[in-house]
């Protein structure tokens, strides 16, 4: 008699799923290992616990064994930080971090989710540099290459790395503007250093756009420096609080969803918090799409 194919192949996915059963006790030490790097700081037990969401005495044996194998430690005045072993594991990772690399898969998905072309930027010596572009199907009057360097004052991309800059570091970078794209600095945004004042002094309602941008995380640019293109910008974010890369979603400004909250922002906000998040970035906001 001949099996019938529908129950054979119930009976192939019930055994697949057995397989890849995990082991329940290993995800309460995966909560307690994920409320501790969500903290970003060493907890007592009672916090540890309240953090992952379990009594204390269910949480003790799990951070005993972490303990033995070394992921945690346990300090003198009580409290539970990450072991040799959890250190020697971040340090691996650390050092197979790529930003280039890594963006690369969230660059492509967000050229195709958009229909744009999708820029990544980094700052480099001479400024905010474009490193990567993945170009829109659709033809498009940019003057954008891998290797322009973006002004810190008139493009969405250089604003959202000036937002994030330590204000000594960026008035000197401003003293460069006119070798950028775009970069010819406006009375309304900056003025131009002078040989008695080596570095840019920022204008009041440049520091107000820098510190929209913070309190936002994305910036934009539409129809300026380029008429008829729009640009949504955000940054990344290493394990540092650093900013890494810029990336930056462009198209034409007609039709284009200008909003942090529409489909196009989101999609963007949402790249560059997992990209964030993949460089080490914890804590409010990190890795949430």
């Amino acid at each position: 008699m001949q099996a019938d194919p529908a129950l054979s192949n119930d009976a192939a996915t019930t055994v697949e799923a057995k397989a890849q059963r995990g082991i329940n006790a290993l995800d309460s030490t995966g909560e307690l290992l994920m409320a501790l790097a969500g903290a970003g700081q060493p907890l007592s037990l009672r916090d540890l616990a309240a953090a992952a969401g379990m009594p204390p005495a269910k949480a003790f044996p799990h951070l005993v064994s972490l303990q033995k194998i070394g992921l945690l430690a346990r300090r003198d005045d009580g409290c539970f930080a990450s072991g040799p072993l959890g250190f020697e594991l971040g340090l691996i990772a650390l050092q197979r971090l790529s930003p280039t690399r890594d963006a690369e898969p969230e660059i492509a998905s967000l050229a195709v989710s958009t229909g744009m072309s999708v820029a990544a930027a980094t700052l480099g010596p001479l400024g905010p540099t474009v490193i990567r572009l993945e170009e829109s199907t659709r033809p498009q009057h940019v003057s954008l290459r891998v290797g322009t360097v973006m002004s810190l004052v008139n493009t969405a991309i250089g604003r959202v790395f000036a937002a994030h800059l330590p204000e000594d570091e960026l008035e000197g970078l401003l003293a460069q503007e006119p070798i950028r794209l775009a970069g010819e600095v406006t009375k309304s945004a900056a003025k131009t250093a002078t040989k008695a004042a080596p570095k840019a002094t920022l204008s009041p309602e440049y520091r107000t756009r820098l510190a929209r941008i913070r309190a936002t995380g994305i910036d934009d640019a539409f129809d300026t420096p380029v008429p008829g293109i729009g640009t949504l910008a955000a940054p990344v974010f290493d394990h540092t609080h650093s900013i890494r890369l810029v990336i930056a979603v462009i198209g034409p400004s007609s039709g284009f969803d200008r909003s942090p909250n529409g489909a196009i922002g989101r999609a963007l906000l949402e790249a560059t918090r997992r990209l964030s998040w993949r460089f080490g970035l914890f804590g409010e906001g990190a890795g949430e799409v």
